[in-house]
């Protein structure tokens, strides 16, 4: 008879019971039978799930209490088990607070990761001839070697899988970054890290002497026109190593090889050790994986760049960085930088670009007044008729032929009734802002600076652009004795700017209401540099002194080609037919290359993107 079987009925083994057996024989044949029905297929549990690898996150500190909280708030945002994570963490030489954030923080985090090594040293608090805290001696970068050495020793001690390393102004904002980093099976690869500068954590190219040298793979692979995993000779800041992998066990920080006499830098003398021990180096841009905070103007060339003393810059695109929830962060102290009035322009039913916005200018340090745009595209030609709106005569764009859109409208109404309140209550000086912009590294030190500057030679001015479009770079004059500043020439977008009382009286005495065009259009025949003619023959008094920042403080948020581009002023309906809407999406003013129809009035332009 059939004693066991399988799912589907079918027998696994027949037994068939002896004939007249003894007692003890059936006893014995009753617990094969009932054992090999226990251990039959279909009662098989199954195997459980491999632990993941373990890791090393090593922490190195200095100076760094300007972007802890959102260092330290995105590796508690990993999508890691850290149970499965151990932390390395160093401080020394600090005249900041870092050393208590990283011991408040770890003080929480202790129960949560597998095991945490502090090793802070809070004496002293300079290396020996350091002029600041941004240089970089000799002395300096053999300790940071043997720091990231005692963290491999630590790594290869506790037989940890990986190590990584991360230094404190990289933000590492995708949580899955250790997952996808470890999926590509590489000895050691970096993942690639976005900055508001031209500048990452990998090379491309190296020189025999061991200097940065650049290739024609760099841009190309940091503005992500080209996507993968690539072999490099240079990755840094942040970086993942396989300890696993055979050719790991050869690499070192400290010391340097016997046969190395490339710059004493820690970086370089890691890729050396790796070129060395025959461990190639690659670089990842398959995803967006978080920010590297340098400043703007550092120099790709050098071989380090220095750590910032200011805030984290965070309008940089891509996911968005969040403190820490264990750190306490003193709340930020607003003001108006001298300006007696800060205005963002945002439409209501744009609460993403508002909350970003505020978020940006709360992390500056920047008080704004939000000022509800109006919103052209509720408006239809009868209410803008009553507003006694009017186009001016001739007016087509140079690209399409249309004429106004009401998004058009709206945006130059939101600026015009900003000059009209800042001349109904005596405004002096005020800022204006539109709500996709974001800024440049150290905006507000910078803006302030400028300002200073405008005042102290008593320049005579009524609009400074911080963020535009220029259709003519290569004609534009610096400013004698007021640094980064031009006379501004013919440009597009209204970005940002700020405005003297004088300034918007001009403006609002050019009566542009019933002559209307589009604002940025408007500004460059004030300043007596837009090309048309026609145009200006209908505003006579072209005496607008505009200057420009150079190089500009803010950038939008997005050109016309990006995913996320959307234009609430030219995909609208026209200003006076509620049925023909425009869905505008070539515009020179916002694409590369394009050029207006032939026979409409309008110069060349040249496109600087």
């Amino acid at each position: 008879m059939v004693l066991c079987g399988t799912k589907n009925g079918s027998s696994m083994v027949s037994l068939e019971e002896p004939f007249e057996a003894p007692l003890f024989l059936r006893v014995v044949w009753t617990i094969l039978v009932v054992a090999q029905c226990y251990f039959s297929e279909e009662n098989h549990t199954e195997e459980s799930n491999m632990h993941p690898p373990t890791v090393v996150l090593a922490i190195i500190a200095r100076n760094a209490a300007h972007s802890l909280p959102y260092y330290l708030g995105a590796l508690e945002r990993l999508n890691y088990p850290k149970e499965r994570i151990s932390i390395w963490a160093a401080t020394d030489h600090n005249i900041d607070n870092t050393t208590a954030i990283l011991r408040e923080w770890l003080t929480v985090m202790q129960t949560q990761y597998h095991y945490i090594e502090w090793r802070p040293l809070d004496k002293p608090t300079s290396y020996v001839g350091e002029p600041g805290p941004k240089h970089w001696t000799n002395g300096r970068y053999e300790y940071v070697m043997k720091l990231k050495q005692a963290a491999l020793n630590f790594a290869k001690k506790h037989w940890a899988d990986y190590i990584l390393y991360s230094d404190t102004d990289n933000i590492l904002t995708n949580p899955d970054t250790l997952h996808l980093l470890m999926a590509e099976n590489k000895s050691v690869i970096a993942p690639m890290l976005d900055s508001q500068s031209a500048y990452s954590n990998y090379w491309c190219g190296i020189t025999p002497q061991g200097y940065y040298r650049r290739t024609a793979e760099y841009f190309p692979t940091k503005q992500r026109q080209r996507l993968g995993c690539y072999p490099v000779p240079m990755v840094h800041s942040t970086i993942l190593l396989d300890l696993r992998k055979e050719g790991t066990k050869k690499v070192s920080f400290h010391p340097p090889h016997k046969d190395y006499s490339w710059p004493f830098d820690d970086i370089i003398v890691f890729a050396f050790s790796c070129r060395i021990s025959e461990v190639q180096m690659f670089l990842c841009n398959k995803e967006r994986y978080g920010y590297l905070n340098v400043p703007r103007s550092a120099p790709e060339s050098l071989s380090r760049i220095c750590v910032l003393t200011e805030v984290i810059s965070p309008t940089v695109h891509g996911p968005p960085m969040h403190l820490s929830r264990y750190v306490h962060v003193p709340p930020k102290q607003s003001d108006l930088m001298g300006f007696d009035e800060i205005y963002l322009i945002n439409l209501r039913r744009r609460p993403d670009r508002r909350d970003r916005m505020l978020w940006s200018l709360y992390e500056l340090e920047i008080d704004a007044k939000v000022v509800d745009a109006v919103d052209g595209a509720a408006l239809n030609s009868s209410d803008i008729k009553i507003l006694g709106v009017n186009l001016l005569p001739g007016y087509y764009d140079p690209f399409s032929g249309r004429t106004l859109t009401k998004g058009e409208v709206g945006c130059f109404l939101s600026h015009y009734y900003i000059w009209k309140e800042m001349v109904d209550m005596q405004l002096d000086k005020v800022l204006v802002f539109e709500d996709d912009v974001h800024f440049q590294a150290n905006f507000k030190r910078r803006l302030m600076r400028l300002m200073e500057e405008v005042e102290q030679v008593e320049l005579d001015w009524d609009i400074i652009y911080l963020g535009r479009k220029k259709v003519n770079p290569e004609e534009e004059v610096a400013v004698e004795n007021v640094r980064n500043l031009v006379y501004a020439d013919y440009s597009y977008w209204t970005l940002s700017y700020t405005i003297s009382l004088q300034g918007a009286q001009k403006l609002l005495n050019a009566e542009p209401i019933s002559k209307m065009l589009p604002v940025d259009e408007f500004l460059p025949i004030m300043y007596d540099k837009h090309p048309n003619e026609d145009y200006k023959s209908h505003f006579p008094n072209r005496n607008l002194m505009a200057y420009s920042t150079h190089p500009l403080l803010v950038q939008p948020c997005h050109h016309a080609g990006d995913p996320e581009w959307v234009s609430d002023t030219e995909t609208s309906t026209l200003w006076d037919d509620d049925n023909v809407r425009t869905d505008w999406r070539g515009s020179h003013k916002t694409l590369k290359g394009s050029q207006p129809p032939a026979g409409l009035q309008r110069a060349t332009y040249k496109d600087e993107l």
